[in-house]
């Protein structure tokens, strides 16, 4: 049976399928433990509930900018809609063929999409793999044609800036802000790793593996592997020696339904292998 739900996007014409892992950890808050759960969904909004009973604390936005809401009810976590921004009806257009294209902010893509967070119990912050991009969308009539997506939708993929797309962010859960971040050039589609040394760890669709500071997002490592990561970093033990292994091969929903960002990645090396690093 389920014990409690929460919905993230009721009534969704974007395509934010909430998807993503839900986190669960604990804090202090007026001398009391709080037995919390968080999660940043493609909505561009990062949610933390009470994972006893799911009831909403607190959310607040982990990209810069958001068009389809104006924000969340501080009570529910329910999006407050900005209804200009719905992609519109295409029965309501002249020939029925095309709805009223918006621009919405995050693209479908997502502020996050399935790559992990993870959480320090150190530092308290999550690190959150995000992307600033939009989307031009509008709906139109389904047409069934075999081989190729069946949607009931058209968009374009846009950058949000010239000099980056993927950021790496440091959020304090407690209060919803940015501790600190990193900018990538092309979009972040790979998982995060947060280690009990400080470090967190994540890659590039440039073939790096980076480890940050994980209290000030310094960069202490840098390795290319040769092909875009889109794999989540682990790190595991064996005969007391500390190991650090990725999987390195570009590929995935970014180049594919792109748009003007597959123009970013379209030039990256293909590849499949493994690397792991031993700890000295």
């Amino acid at each position: 049976k389920i014990v409690w739900h929460f919905q993230t996007t009721p009534h969704d014409g974007w395509d934010y399928d909430g998807v993503n892992e839900l986190v669960s950890f604990d804090y202090k808050e007026g001398g009391k433990t709080v037995k919390a759960a968080a999660t940043a969904d493609r909505n561009g909004f990062m949610y933390v509930l009470n994972r006893e009973n799911g009831d909403f604390i607190r959310g607040f936005p982990f990209i810069d900018e958001i068009t389809w809401a104006k924000g969340l009810d501080p009570k529910t976590g329910r999006p407050i809609y900005d209804e200009a921004f719905r992609p519109g009806n295409p029965a309501d257009s002249k020939d029925g063929k095309k709805g009223s294209s918006v621009h919405a902010v995050p693209g479908f893509l997502g502020g996050k999409n399935w790559m992990p967070i993870s959480y320090s119990q150190d530092t308290g912050l999550f690190y959150v793999p995000s992307n600033e991009w939009a989307m031009d969308i509008w709906n139109e009539p389904t047409a069934y044609k075999k081989g190729a997506a069946y949607l009931g939708a058209g968009f374009t993929i846009k950058p949000m800036n010239d000099d980056y797309i993927g950021v790496m962010r440091a959020m304090d859960p407690k209060t919803g802000k940015e501790v600190w971040r990193y900018k990538n050039y092309s979009p972040l589609w790979g998982g995060v790793l947060s280690t009990k040394g400080n470090l967190v760890f994540f890659g590039t669709p440039e073939g790096y593996l980076l480890g940050l500071n994980a209290k000030n997002g310094n960069v202490e490592f840098k390795f290319n592997t040769g092909s875009g990561i889109v794999g989540s970093p682990i790190t595991w033990e064996q005969d007391g020696a500390q190991y650090l292994s990725v999987v390195s091969g570009w590929g995935g929903a970014v180049p594919l339904w792109g748009g003007e960002v597959a123009k970013r990645v379209k030039h990256l090396n293909q590849g499949g292998t493994v690397w792991t690093f031993k700890l000295p």
